[in-house]
């Protein structure tokens, strides 16, 4: 019998107001304000996304959150793995709807955490401009202490995601900064001294410019590849950055050739390296013509992706057999599992077809 494959979903905790979104956005900014006004920017083009099941929810609500559990465990998700905002000096943000469910014990799903240690810019995030919102800083070992010391209690938690023992903790840019090598070091010798195995980093790689090579180089026990660019079709770069400029419409990309990118044989069978399945992608929500889109996903042209990554998993060690879902519920950048109105909860009975028939 084969060995069950471990399914890991990024989890996006955008769906509440905070302070700051306030002051940037506007009163009650929340992820779903970009959601809302979305607007079909070419012919064809699958805009405004509109949530099913689970509606246009708030994560301060633990209704919602065992929910969102109950439906990723169903369908064959071990757990979710927050994305965890500390940027320097002790500042958090989008921190409560995780903290919550630490705090209450529910839902009593797996999960583990990603930190996102990069510089907030408006562009990315749905303005016009490229200022800086909140900068992403490295102040030193005292603040690696604290924020440490600031997660200890999920990792010591019983539903915290482990790997050989140890807990699971990403690190979105670990090339970054040569301080975040010192960081890992710090929370090594911290993890042992808590009573911890150690802390199990992995590298998220979605930089085509930074080798598998170099992010290992940092330090970390293995990589999460994350392939959401088109540097694979030149020809149709030109094109559409022609397209952009004499049409004024974003880039796009069929779904059905970026299935064949998303994941690389050579690289993703690795044993310490952990592809993701990407269901789609689509950044006009947030950035409107000056957006990505991947055109044409299907629930059967995300079957064959998942097929396809399962197959380059399937021979390593049970506790590497990790595969990362980007994303459970990125619905600014059209990147969800989440059941929408036009497709229901079809990718996520794929996902179990496939994890049941591989299995």
């Amino acid at each position: 019998m084969k060995q069950k494959v471990r399914v890991i979903a990024y989890y996006l905790p955008q769906f509440h107001p905070i302070p700051e979104n306030d002051i940037w956005w506007g009163k009650g900014f929340t992820e779903w304000t970009n959601v809302g006004k979305a607007k079909p920017l070419f012919n064809g083009h699958y805009q405004p996304r509109i949530p099913a099941d689970l509606g246009y929810y708030d994560l301060r609500v633990p209704e919602t959150r065992q929910a969102q559990a109950d439906m990723a465990k169903e369908h064959g998700v071990e757990g979710f793995c927050y994305w965890h905002y500390w940027f320097g000096n002790g500042k958090r943000l989008l921190e409560r709807p995780f903290n919550e469910v630490l705090e209450s014990g529910k839902p009593d799903f797996p999960f583990c955490l990603a930190w996102a240690n990069e510089t907030w810019k408006g562009f990315n995030h749905g303005l016009v401009n490229r200022n800086v919102l909140i900068e992403q800083t490295y102040p030193g070992e005292e603040d690696y202490i604290s924020h440490f010391y600031s997660v200890l209690p999920a990792f010591k938690d019983k539903r915290y995601i482990t790997v050989d023992e140890k807990p699971l903790f990403v690190i979105l840019k670990p090339h970054a900064d040569a301080e975040v090598i010192t960081f890992m070091n710090v929370w090594r010798k911290l993890a042992l001294e808590n009573g911890l195995a150690g802390i199990y980093f992995v590298g998220h790689s979605n930089d085509v410019d930074i080798t598998l090579e170099k992010i290992f180089e940092t330090g970390v026990d293995a990589v999460n590849t994350v392939r959401l660019g088109i540097e694979w079709y030149w020809l149709e770069r030109g094109v559409n950055y022609l397209s952009r400029k004499l049409h004024w419409r974003p880039i796009t990309i069929p779904y059905r050739k970026m299935v064949n990118h998303f994941l690389d044989e050579n690289i993703d069978s690795q044993e310490l390296v952990f592809p993701s399945i990407v269901p789609g992608w689509d950044h006009t929500p947030r950035s409107g013509f000056n957006g990505l889109v991947y055109t044409g996903s299907t629930p059967e042209l995300f079957r064959k992706h998942v097929n396809d990554a399962l197959n380059l998993v399937g021979h390593k060690h049970i506790n590497h057999k990790i595969i990362f879902i980007k994303s459970w519920n990125e619905w600014a950048e059209g990147n969800h599992m989440e059941p929408d109105l036009k497709y229901g909860s079809a990718y996520l009975k794929v996902l179990k077809e496939c994890l049941e028939d591989g299995n």
